[in-house]
């Protein structure tokens, strides 16, 4: 039996042409047994026609198959393809949520060094402060002799200092910042200290009975260098606080305008 049909190369083949080649693989696969299961519901449908040749009937089991081999593989690759985007939707969504938290980790860090910053700028400012602060060498006193008054019991004629009101063994402070340079007996002050103030002028703390520092020693404002007393050239207890320009007798300036220009009220 001859068959004939168009030319052309890209003309499909045929239903006969290409149920013979399905015929020829069905007949391949029933040899080996694989069409036994995948084949045997269109095999009973499809034979169901007794009016049907051989040949027919091999064509229509053919193009079942065929059918179901083609719907089992874009079953596959659906699923595979499903499984695809579901894998790159999780990476991607993994991705985005480490990348959250690095950029969530840095802004934290970010924000932890600021607040670190600004707080070393605090204290930084508030030590500033404090040591450039001044207080009352002796707290809740009163000048009980001022400045350059007037009298024989002083070597120059006038008084070079203040007298603080202080009973024997009362706290004496350092008014601010600044390195002991004399701490020791200094004649008619009695028991005396000498602190260079960290704006390079001079104070002096004299007739104490004790002294807590030492020459060389760092002292901040308000911190406790000795105890008031009588010793040396006194009638009496009190604290003799002088100012200078230099750590010498003699360079004395005002001592309550000197306190007063670094806010003090004495």
């Amino acid at each position: 039996m001859a068959f004939t049909r168009a030319t052309g190369k890209h003309r499909r083949p045929s239903r006969l042409t290409r149920t013979t080649v399905q015929v020829a693989s069905v007949a391949a696969l029933t040899t080996t047994g694989v069409v036994g299961g995948l084949a045997a519901p269109a095999l009973a449908a499809d034979t169901a026609a007794p009016e049907q040749n051989g040949l027919t009937q091999a064509i229509a089991i053919g193009d079942s198959l065929a059918d179901r081999i083609d719907a089992q593989a874009a079953a596959q690759k659906k699923a595979a393809d499903a499984a695809a985007a579901k894998a790159k939707a999780e990476a991607e969504a993994k991705k985005k949520a480490e990348e959250a938290k690095r950029e969530a980790e840095a802004k934290a860090a970010k924000e932890r060094e600021e607040r670190e910053a600004k707080e070393r700028a605090a204290r930084e400012a508030e030590r500033k402060r404090l040591l450039n602060s001044f207080v009352a060498p002796i707290s809740g006193s009163y000048v009980s002799t001022g400045y350059q008054a007037s009298s024989g019991l002083w070597s120059s004629g006038s008084h070079t200092g203040i007298d603080f009101h202080a009973a024997s063994g009362t706290s004496v402070h350092a008014v601010g910042a600044g390195t002991v340079v004399e701490a020791g007996w200094g004649g008619a002050y009695g028991n005396n200290i000498v602190i260079k103030m960290n704006d390079g002028t001079y104070t002096q703390y004299g007739h104490l009975s004790s002294i807590g520092v030492s020459v060389g020693q760092a002292v901040t404002p308000g911190q406790q260098i000795g105890l008031s007393g009588a010793t040396g050239n006194v009638t009496g207890p009190h604290l003799h606080f002088e100012a200078r320009t230099t750590p010498d007798y003699g360079s004395d300036m005002d001592p309550v305008a000197y306190l007063r220009s670094h806010g003090v009220n004495v």
